[in-house]
């Protein structure tokens, strides 16, 4: 492969915009949501499927993603990614009805679902052969995470105030055209190889997962008790359980069950699940506090939440590497978790009558604190756990266990939210009462992620425990 080194860097750049894209669709949607329930007829309990259709499709699908790239090429994969959240993000802004939202944004976290991983697997293409240059790109590819979730809450409240909320899915258009055009002109084309896709096992695992998330989150409208109920949710588990059986025999399976065996994997993985289960329902109940109980409009919600994601996006650059490096992988996590538990015991303190400058800002400017902790150590150590030929396959199962977190700890606090009085839309007590409930819960998903992380972490070498801040110092 032979190319510029303008152009190597320019195809970073689009890159990075791929990862700041998949990123921002799942934080743009927040403030919009009133909106959207309003337009569209959603229930209370169903409006967290605008997020979780997005997250389900995007966790489910990021491990066949990564072997499409692997066996179709990774540059093909990109621009068909680009094509799928091109048309997800029109269904989603034309959408006439709730079943047309949902499946607008299960197309964009399809799309989003081969974007991810191509985009990863060209990056290494272009800057694998320098190291002293695939560090600067790293973290440039990482900055583009906060980056795009902090973008989101704010172009959120901007374009829900001054345009209208479809424009929060069309934005997507014109940037996928732009990257579908540049695509071919920047990216190394890369050759696929010989395999087999497992299909049986993406669907099985994105269809279980489904299933159980749906199951919890009408359960409060339906029963606990309701037949229906446990089927759905009997019928989840047993979609699991297959895919759990056909990874176990598959010669080339979605995700060979073995490298679990790999010390701390499995540990720093459940940490980024229970991460992801705290912080979503934390962020989804603050926007829903800001406009339905605080009466804030679209703009002003979505600029209250920008202190809170520049604290992380400065958090994660700057003050997670030099935690690590001196007080090591596991500590940092372990911190992490338990501030994030503690802010969101603070915010489960919020008022009918509160204000931004009490009840939210200094608590979620906690929470913040402790998820960009929590956040880098966690997933560096689940990626350097596996071996150098097994790192892709250990980034993809990271990413889906924080996917599912997110969605299943949103499911199960929108839950706790409606039993706690969140349903009663109008009724600022009933409303503060259940969003003060899913703090509280999504707390304690923190805190027990606090304990297990203390438990099943092991304390790496001293130079594996640095890896992550050396990284960061060298790109600098």
């Amino acid at each position: 492969m032979s190319i510029s080194s303008a152009r190597r860097w320019w195809a970073l750049a689009l890159i990075a915009l791929a990862q700041f894209m998949v990123i921002m669709d799942t934080s743009i949607i927040g403030v919009a949501l009133p909106r959207i329930q309003e337009d569209l007829g959603f229930s209370q309990e169903d409006l967290s499927w605008v997020f979780n259709a997005y997250v389900v499709a995007l966790g489910g699908l990021l491990l066949l993603g990564g072997r499409l790239s692997d066996l179709f090429g990774a540059r093909r994969m990109f621009g068909l990614g680009w094509a799928v959240l091109l048309v997800g993000s029109a269904m989603a802004g034309a959408a006439g009805g709730v079943g047309v939202e949902l499946a607008g944004r299960a197309v964009q976290g399809a799309g989003a679902a081969l974007i991810a991983p191509a985009a990863l697997t060209l990056l290494m293409m272009l800057f694998g052969g320098e190291p002293r240059e695939l560090t600067k790109a790293l973290a440039l590819y990482g900055a583009a995470a906060p980056a795009g979730g902090t973008a989101g809450v704010f172009l959120g409240g901007v374009i829900t105030e001054y345009a209208s909320w479809p424009w929060v899915f069309y934005i997507n258009i014109p940037i996928a055209v732009l990257a579908l055009a540049a695509a071919p002109f920047l990216m190394p084309a890369g050759g696929g190889s010989r395999g087999s896709v497992d299909v049986l096992g993406a669907l099985t695992v994105t269809a279980g997962l489904g299933a159980v998330v749906y199951a919890i989150v009408r359960a409060p409208e339906v029963g606990w008790t309701a037949a229906g109920t446990w089927a759905v949710l009997a019928g989840g588990l047993v979609l699991l359980g297959v895919f759990l059986a056909v990874q176990a025999r598959r010669r080339e399976p979605l995700m060979p069950l073995s490298i679990f065996r790999t010390p701390n994997l499995g540990a720093a993985n459940l940490a980024q699940l229970l991460l992801g289960a705290a912080w979503i329902p934390m962020w989804f109940f603050l926007n829903l506090y800001l406009q339905q109980v605080l009466g804030y409009s679209a703009f002003p919600s979505g600029a209250a939440l920008v202190p809170m994601t520049v604290l992380i996006m400065a958090g994660m650059i700057v003050l997670a590497p030099r935690a690590i490096g001196r007080f090591g992988p596991k500590a940092v996590t372990v911190a992490g978790l338990a501030l994030l538990a503690a802010g969101m015991g603070w915010l489960s303190l919020i008022r009918p009558d509160g204000s931004f400058l009490v009840d939210v800002l200094p608590a979620s400017l906690l929470a913040a604190l402790g998820m960009s902790l929590a956040f880098i150590p966690s997933l560096g150590t689940a990626i350097s756990a596996a071996r150098p030929e097994e790192g892709g396959l250990a980034s993809g199962i990271v990413n889906t266990g924080y996917q599912v977190g997110s969605a299943l700890g949103l499911a199960a606090m929108t839950a706790i939210a409606a039993a706690g009085g969140a349903g009663e839309v109008g009724n600022l007590p009933a409303l503060t009462d259940g969003f003060s409930a899913a703090f509280v819960g999504a707390g304690l998903i923190a805190l027990v992620g606090a304990v297990l992380a203390a438990v099943t972490l092991r304390t790496p070498k001293p130079e594996a425990a640095s890896t992550v801040e050396r990284d960061q110092v060298a790109s600098r």
